[in-house]
């Protein structure tokens, strides 16, 4: 048996699972199943639900998760037990996306339908770029970043690991050498429109994007 996860049950974790099952439809050997160790349903959407410790204890030839967590800092941990228990992971693209010429894509990517990457860009571990997001040319994309639907990425941007970009917003393109910079850990809220460099750990939000003030 070739064993496959979708580690995460939740909402994103349930969009993933019918890519993961396309991906693998050609494989007689394939089981799919969630992972989660929150204690969801025994079944979810028709599909087993396991903790992690029973999907590395079934016995398979072949074993391997998609990390579907929003939380790039929790998916950095998982990564990390994963890796510790021998698991390696699986690469997931939509059929209706897009990666074009000279880009990079380290492990873990999970590409949703319509997403784009176009050319000579560097995209990190476990990347999430979701439905309609897109990542435009030299840009660079860290370690465990998440694109929310929608994001529109131009040229020349670099985000930094951990930083998640919420639904619908748009990061101004950069120039060659002087590219537009979203800090590690940084949020950019939904819908906002980012004109200049987010420090790590900051959340912008609004049109020109701005860092947010807490009552």
């Amino acid at each position: 048996m070739n064993l496959y996860g979708v580690y995460g049950a939740s909402g994103f974790g349930r969009e993933v699972m019918p890519l993961l099952r396309a991906q693998v439809a050609n494989d007689p050997e394939a089981l799919c199943v969630f992972v989660d160790d929150s204690g969801a349903e025994d079944t979810v959407n028709g599909h087993r639900c396991l903790t992690f410790d029973q999907f590395v204890g079934l016995p398979a030839e072949n074993r391997a998760v998609t990390l579907a967590i929003a939380d790039g800092c929790i998916r950095e941990k998982l990564a990390d037990k994963c890796e510790a228990a021998g698991v390696r992971f699986i690469e997931l693209r939509a059929r209706n996306c897009m990666v074009l010429d000279e880009t990079h894509v380290a492990e873990g990517l999970i590409l949703c339908g319509f997403a784009t990457i176009t050319a000579n860009a560097s995209i990190g571990r476990h990347f999430h770029g979701n439905i309609y997001s897109y990542v435009a040319h030299d840009c660079v994309i860290g370690d465990f970043v998440t694109f929310a639907p929608g994001v529109k990425c131009n040229g020349n941007v670099h985000v930094e690991d951990h930083a998640y970009i919420g639904t619908g917003a748009i990061l101004r393109q950069g120039k060659p050498g002087k590219p537009l910079i979203i800090g590690a850990g940084a949020i950019v809220g939904m819908g906002a429109v980012v004109t200049k460099d987010v420090p790590p750990g900051v959340t912008v939000v609004g049109n020109p994007a701005r860092p947010l003030v807490r009552d």
